[in-house]
């Protein structure tokens, strides 16, 4: 057995009598400071334990949001019909999607970027089959037909469309290749038409053409983007709104004398009774290829999503059409984007964490977000580099099982090119390999016991040190005024 003598000659903090300690004010007044200041650093590390410590590391991108990445965006054109837009995808891998429409909305919004009316749900310009008669020797020739067509302009339009129930109007150009194509087919319908329904005894209907060279400021009343573009007028049926604007139809058929023939004979509507036409469309149009509601405003807006591959690639908005030309010098791509962001939505709870995490993300994460990018000469083609940089932040609060939060931020610069195709506007876009991780961890329990060591030794060593030093100081005081200092 070991004695309590030898387990005494072991101890680290031997006693000294209390009787031969001797106590002070300096002491008493050093010990209430130093025991304060130990209190006040305590509470400084017990603060600092409890709080979340974040890391921020950079490392290659491992992705766990799959294969593909998901772009939002909502993009306002004052002066891009709703009729032609078009929302193509393209990567550098050959995937090559045109105007989609499954995830993309379009509506149409006056030069002030106002909503007017309801969503534009016209889908993809119809696979005209026909663009005119084929010539062979069974045609007539055209020379022998003459004009069938009654040539309208500003003053005579609107005449012409309170004049008869039905009015059929094609706005061409006459530099238009497709145009040309469909002149000799619509002035046969035009003939044909007039022949079975003679303006001036039965009146109820009249195939008409308008040249939009020479009457552009008609065109542009009609919203007309493409040519050529044939639209349908219904005396007494047609809505007319404040700003003047008529609501009408576009014909998207084939383009040959038959197919004209046998939609304009649909159109016809039944005689005259008491005073009236009964206005009864036959045209056969089940599945809305063959006509459609007119354009109501110059503008759209476009908003929706697509799903990219993670390789760089293009987002591009056009006017697009397989059967129109375009006049590159009177198509204005100026645009006001309303939000173009990368990465699928998050809850609003991740989006607390994240906010939370890194404050700077939030009011500057899409840098495109609010921007307008005007076209102040014809012809300019917008350009959008975008480098994309993922985030991903992994939240003690999160969920269990739920996955990380993943944030994209990009850097965008912009670009005009002033060419002679018909302008558009491109997003184009590049994925980091990298990623930015951050991580929210707590401090070790470890750490803080031996925090709280430190602070209260240093403290009393400190303390101790600066008492022995004010003791000396004042003991020494005392000998020069009892004069027993040498």
């Amino acid at each position: 057995m070991i004695s309590s003598s030898k387990l005494k000659s072991i101890d680290f903090y031997r006693k000294i009598p209390r009787d031969l300690t001797e106590a002070s004010l300096s002491g008493a007044g050093l010990s209430i400071i130093a025991a304060l200041w130990m209190m006040f650093l305590f509470g400084m590390e017990l603060n600092n334990y409890m709080s979340v410590a974040t890391t921020t590391i950079v490392v290659v991108d491992r992705s766990r949001d799959g294969e593909y990445l998901r772009i939002d965006f909502n993009l306002s054109f004052p002066a891009l019909s709703c009729e032609f837009a078009s929302v193509d995808v393209s990567d550098v891998l050959g995937t090559h999607r045109f105007n989609l429409t499954k995830t993309v909305r379009k509506f149409p919004i006056d030069s002030h970027l106002q909503r007017i009316g309801q969503e534009v749900h016209a889908g993809p310009v119809p696979n005209i089959k026909s663009h005119g008669d084929a010539h062979g020797e069974e045609d007539i020739p055209y020379e022998h037909l003459g004009e069938g067509a009654v040539e309208l302009n500003q003053k005579t339009f609107d005449t012409y469309t309170h004049l008869f129930p039905v009015l059929v109007v094609n706005f061409y150009a006459p530099w238009c290749s497709w145009c040309a194509r469909l002149k000799p087919s619509w002035e046969r319908a035009a003939q044909i038409m007039a022949e079975r329904y003679n303006p001036e005894t039965d009146g109820r209907i009249l195939l008409a053409k308008v040249d939009c060279t020479q009457n552009q400021a008609l065109c542009r009343e009609h919203h007309i983007q493409g040519y050529p573009s044939i639209r349908i007028f219904r005396k007494g049926h047609d809505l007319r709104e404040g700003h003047g604007h008529h609501d009408h139809e576009s014909y998207y058929g084939d383009r040959d004398t038959d197919s004209l023939v046998a939609f304009m004979t649909g159109l016809v509507p039944a005689p005259v009774v008491d005073g009236k036409y009964a206005i009864e469309d036959k045209s056969n149009n089940t599945d809305g290829t063959v006509k459609r509601p007119a354009p109501r405003a110059g503008g759209c807006r476009i908003e929706g999503f697509v799903k990219v591959k993670k390789v760089p690639g293009e987002l591009m908005i056009s006017a697009h059409s397989g059967a129109h030309s375009f006049d590159a010098a009177k198509m204005n791509m100026t645009h006001h984007v309303g939000l173009f962001s990368f990465g699928n939505k998050q809850s609003w709870r991740s989006l607390k964490d994240a906010n939370r995490l890194l404050p700077e993300l939030d009011s500057d994460i899409d840098h495109l977000t609010g921007e307008v990018f005007i076209s102040e000469h014809e012809n300019i083609t917008h350009d959008h580099y975008l480098q994309v940089v993922k985030t991903e932040v992994i939240s003690l609060r999160r969920h269990k099982g739920s996955e990380p939060l993943d944030r994209y931020d990009y850097t965008a610069h912009s670009n005009q090119l002033q060419s002679t195709n018909v302008p558009v506007v491109k997003f184009h876009y590049e994925l980091s390999p990298m990623q930015v991780l951050v991580r929210e961890a707590r401090r070790s329990f470890s750490h803080f016991i031996t925090n709280l060591c430190a602070i209260i030794g240093g403290v009393f060593t400190v303390a101790g040190i600066v008492d022995a030093m004010l003791h000396n100081a004042i003991r020494m005081v005392k000998k020069v005024e009892l004069g027993k200092q040498f």
